[in-house]
């Protein structure tokens, strides 16, 4: 696959760098992040919104980022997750002193680094609260539409909580609109080919000749079924049909209209599509308002389509009319003439945008006191040994990430490790500091649901160890390995059978402790509970997945090994041998 790009790895970063300085005019860098923020934001007063998720998806998320939508955009790696500390210092540059909105769509990654975001703002003192984007109907039943994940749809609701905040609502309002839109605007999508991740050859997945996938995820997730490939005027059909179906029980008969093409379907094509769509509408007395044709929630070059409603009331037609001005969608309402356009950006002195969260947040984990010795260098040789491991089967881990997921899995476990290599690099610390730089390194590049979890799993490890590594010894490993499982059973909410890496890691932990208690070193120990946890990566072949993107597939997911879990033996892999040396 070609691609204009020069390395892979700095994909995000340059494209950052372009896109902020092609339209400097609407958005300026956030100091020490990968983010931008609207040129204006902070505004004293008034409310933050902050989008974000993983590149790839143009103009979502940065792209609608400017005055009378959100306030910044948190921006992660090709379909992953900002990070925690990412998401977390895009929030403080707009902290305007009236509260932080997060927004995005309902994928465990984000939830789990915007969660942690909201959770330190709170900590510090700063009203924040999220509203999740849940519009895409296929992807879960009506009875658990709160499983459902955010796809084009999300466009209304970026559109609503930056009209809101933008004409000064308190965050209590910003957030109840926020979740009125959410709650009445319904997607549905189909795919007729995969995309090809920067960097890779392949594409993520493929659909056969002649066929279609209905329910498709903007990350590649399998959809709900394949079909044959349909006309257009049919494929419309479908689409209507399924959103009329879900319909908000007082829906009226006003509804907002998008038409979205995935990256590789072009305009054209789509007003083919839409010929299709409005006489569905008006034969089931619905007004299509102000209907919106174009790429609104891409993912790379993947063909295909959505269609999204948003079923209008009084409130969220006023806000929808509300001026708007970003690179990807301007908007000239009523309210053009008070609303201004693109202000100067306010001096960021005092509590609102000051900054302050950047160099708080690269700041290195203190020194505890504990004496370095044998037990820092074996975590060290630890941490670059899983880089080593990982590195060499990123391409196993990506095609098994790929039956149920986006693929990326590999590349983000390599990315993470990388960086927790790097931030050890000169370091002598003891055992506990090393595992703790390490992991919080891994925790902020990595990104994604992997980058929060293997990250808090690493300084998790790192913080139940003893200061001093003379004390580091079988029984040591066996507590912190515990603790390690009790943070990532924490983090993501998983339990044994859920299809994930604790499957690997509670084995493990279970031998590792009752080795432990036999008395003999901790490499012995750590061998001796190795064949318990590739028992349990192996097991969860035969499981149906319970968390992740991957649950959504129900007995779809069955039949397929856990990236998760694959990845975390070779990890421990990698440790047991570090500790051996």
């Amino acid at each position: 696959m070609k691609r204009l790009l020069n390395e892979a790895t700095a994909f995000r970063e340059e494209m950052v760098e372009g896109y902020v300085a092609a339209y400097g005019r609407y958005v300026r860098r956030v100091p020490g992040a990968s983010g931008i923020a609207a040129v204006g934001a902070p505004t004293a007063g008034r409310v933050g919104v902050v989008v974000g998720g993983g590149s790839g998806h143009y103009p979502a998320f940065y792209g609608l980022v400017g005055a009378g939508m959100a306030s910044a955009g948190a921006i992660g790696d090709v379909f992953t997750s900002p990070s925690g500390e990412q998401a977390y210092r895009v929030a403080k540059e707009v902290d305007g002193g009236a509260g932080i909105l997060f927004c995005f769509g309902n994928y465990a990654g984000d939830v789990l680094n915007f969660g942690m975001a909201e959770t330190r703002l709170r900590a510090e003192g700063i009203d924040a609260r999220t509203v999740l984007v849940t519009d895409d109907v296929l992807s879960a039943p009506p009875d658990e539409a709160e499983r459902r994940r955010g796809i084009a749809g999300g466009f209304y609701v970026f559109k609503t909580a930056g009209a809101s905040a933008a004409r000064g609502d308190d965050l209590a309002t910003v957030e109840a609109l926020t979740r009125r839109a959410n709650a009445r605007v319904r997607t549905v999508g189909v795919a007729f080919a995969g995309c090809t991740i920067p960097g890779q050859d392949e594409p993520l997945f493929t659909v056969a000749p002649g066929m279609m996938e209905v329910g498709l995820g903007i990350h590649g997730e399998p959809g709900i079924r394949t079909q044959e490939l349909l006309p257009a005027r049919e494929i419309a059909r479908l689409l209507v049909d399924a959103l009329l179906a879900d319909a908000p029980p007082d829906a009226g008969s006003r509804a907002a209209v998008l038409v979205n093409g995935l990256g590789g379907t072009k305009y054209e094509e789509l007003f083919v599509l839409y010929r299709g769509v409005a006489p569905l509408l008006a034969a089931a007395g619905i007004e299509p308002y102000e209907p919106q044709i174009g790429e609104f929630v891409t993912a790379l070059d993947m063909t295909g389509c959505s269609l999204s409603l948003l079923w209008l009331d009084d409130d969220l037609r006023t806000l929808h009319d509300a001026t708007a001005d970003t690179p990807a969608y301007t908007r000239i309402g009523p309210d053009a003439a008070s609303a201004g356009s693109r202000p100067e950006n306010i001096a960021t002195t005092g509590a609102i945008g000051s900054g302050t969260a950047s160099s708080a947040a690269t700041a290195a984990p203190g020194d505890d006191g504990g004496a370095p010795g044998r037990a820092g260098e074996r975590a060290r040789a630890a941490l670059a040994g899983a880089l080593a491991a990982v590195a060499a089967a990123e391409t196993e881990l990506g095609r098994i990430d790929a039956a149920a997921g986006d693929g990326d899995h590999g590349l983000g476990m390599v990315r993470g490790f990388r960086a927790a290599v790097a931030g050890v690099d000169g370091f002598a610390g003891t055992a506990r500091q090393s595992l703790v730089r390490g992991g919080t390194a891994f925790q902020d590049a990595a990104g994604g649901a992997s980058g929060a979890l293997v990250g808090g799993w690493l300084i998790a490890l790192g913080g139940a160890l003893p200061a001093d590594d003379a004390a580091v010894d079988a029984a040591a490993w066996g507590a912190a390995v515990d603790a390690g499982l009790g943070a990532i059973r924490r983090l993501g909410g998983a339990e044994p059978g859920d299809k994930t890496m604790v499957d690997t890691l509670a084995p493990f932990g279970t031998a590792l402790a009752e080795a432990a208690e036999g008395g003999g070193d901790a490499a012995t120990a750590w061998a001796a509970a190795l064949p318990a946890a590739e028992r349990g990566m192996r097991a969860t072949a035969e499981m149906v997945s319970k968390r992740g993107r991957a649950s959504r597939l129900g007995e779809r997911s069955r039949g397929h090994q856990d990236a998760g879990a694959t990845s975390m033996l070779y990890v421990l892999r990698a440790f047991g041998e570090a500790l051996a040396d």
